[in-house]
């Protein structure tokens, strides 16, 4: 997959916090995300986050709808 930093991860699951969306801070081996919702940081292997992704949402997508 191809994950970029600054790119919005939407998970299939929630954060205890109720949000599903990350963003990317590192990209590597794991990835250092941090909640959209709570501002929690936690780093996550590639293989656990790219199996729980939903959906890639890309910083240019969003300043495009604008």
């Amino acid at each position: 997959m191809d994950i970029e930093i600054g790119d919005i991860l939407e998970m299939k699951k929630e954060h205890p916090c109720g949000s599903r969306r990350w963003l990317v801070l590192r990209v590597g081996m794991d990835f250092r995300m941090r909640c959209d919702g709570c501002g929690r940081e936690v780093m996550l292997p590639r293989k656990k986050a790219e199996k729980s992704l939903k959906k890639i949402i890309r910083p240019e997508a969003a300043s495009d709808q604008t």
